[in-house]
């Protein structure tokens, strides 16, 4: 079948990889979004810090081996004037030095979640994009499900009326399973290190922070919140939950977990408001349950009589063929293609799809609260002094590295 999406620009943008290699599930499949609509070519990369893994990772991508790096540093400074942007594909520990580098070298850039680590990083990321007016958007691949933008389209025109409360999940299994010859996961080693906030909340939290956001457009103001540890991991944070107050007199609950049985990856999202109510889970993605005040209860699907997921883009393949996680990447890139266009032209770009780093810095402010709730046993007030990191904390790990050579480890 002929792919009935056409690019919004006729010439490929030109895109760098930092991270990312063959080995990272999450490299590959930032690889294969991108190139779906034909609106970027991977054309450079720093893929690993292992040299053979780099290159063959080049190999596979179909990227030139003179255009393979052994630094991100060096690609950088070979490629800034050929990028259209660089993605940025390591560990969030390492986000921040080549965040920061990339902007400083006029290049646009596209960070995989977490931006940062905490919110002075964010908020020094936030200060350098205003002041060099940079190109930086951040991707949270689930919004770029088309039935969860149905639903915000939805839920914007007042369909559930007003907004009461939600619950908000992603429990996952990783932590405490085995495999079926009973041995235990053998995670990376920088996702058992937990900082000032833990790796679980920059892994899964943020995702819950950014699709409530995205649907309801209400922000977190005040919380508590409990945390701890289940799984095979000493001292790791593998369990999390938080009642929280949003503007808009909102009210939720958030759970997340890689120490739940059972779920490969439980997204789901719940919306409750005084006229109707939406179900959306992440394995069934094609689906919207809607609930009613009369008691009518309706199932929608791209075929259904939708205003947003029946749109061109969304229907690479027919509704019946459901549209998955590598899809909704690749709608996210192709936002950001037509962010990017229209900043190359005018300086500015908009997007309610596509976030910067306000959103991230928010994230942040409500991921510190939650840590504070969890040891003070108290509520924490959002975006609270008392509970950031302090900026000589949020640096000393880039700071004053010099030539040191950086780790490069593949994100999975």
């Amino acid at each position: 079948m002929q792919n009935n999406i056409l690019p919004s620009q006729s010439q490929a943008l030109k895109l760098g990889f930092i991270g990312g290699s063959i080995n990272s599930a999450v490299g590959y499949s930032h690889f294969v979004s991108s190139a779906m609509d034909k609106q970027w070519q991977l054309v450079a990369g720093c893929f690993s810090k292992n040299s053979a893994l780099n290159h063959e990772s080049a190999e596979v991508y179909g990227v030139s081996q003179d255009c393979v790096y052994d630094s991100w540093q060096k690609m950088i400074t070979k490629e800034k004037d050929r990028l259209d942007a660089v993605v940025i594909l390591t560990p969030t520990p390492a986000h921040f030095e080549s965040v920061m580098a990339c902007m400083n070298a006029g290049i646009p850039v596209i960070c995989e979640k977490s931006l940062a680590i905490n919110s002075t990083q964010a908020q020094i990321i936030l200060n350098l994009r205003n002041e060099l007016n940079a190109f930086l958007a951040v991707t949270y691949n689930y919004s770029g499900y088309p039935m969860l933008r149905e639903l915000a389209k939805r839920i914007s025109d007042g369909k559930l009326g007003k907004i009461l409360h939600f619950q908000a999940e992603m429990p996952q299994e990783g932590f405490i399973r085995v495999d079926a010859q009973g041995n235990k996961p053998v995670p990376q080693s920088w996702r058992l290190a937990d900082g000032d906030i833990p790796t679980l909340y920059l892994d899964l939290a943020v995702h819950l922070h950014q699709i409530i956001y995205y649907l309801t457009g209400q922000k977190p103001i005040e919380l508590v919140s409990d945390q701890n540890h289940y799984g095979w991991f000493s001292g790791v944070v593998d369990n999390a939950s938080c009642l929280c107050r949003y503007t808009g007199d909102v009210q939720g609950q958030l759970w997340f977990s890689k120490s739940a049985l059972g779920n490969r990856n439980g997204l789901k999202i719940r919306i409750y408001g005084d006229k109707g109510s939406a179900e959306w889970y992440q394995v069934n993605p094609e689906e919207i349950m809607l609930s009613y005040v009369d008691g009518r209860r309706e199932v929608l699907d791209r075929a259904s009589e939708v205003n947003v997921s029946n749109q061109r883009r969304y229907n690479r393949f027919k509704a019946g063929h459901p549209a998955g996680f590598v899809e909704a990447f690749a709608n996210l890139y192709s936002d950001i293609a037509d962010g990017l266009h229209q900043y190359k032209l005018t300086g500015a770009w908009n997007s309610h799809e596509v976030f910067s780093a306000e959103l991230s810095l928010e994230g942040m402010h409500f991921l510190e609260a939650m840590v504070s709730s969890a040891k003070s046993r108290a509520w924490q007030v959002v975006g609270d002094p008392l509970n950031a990191i302090s900026k000589e904390s949020a640096t000393k790990d880039v700071k004053n590295k010099g030539s040191e050579k950086p780790e490069l480890v593949e994100i999975l």
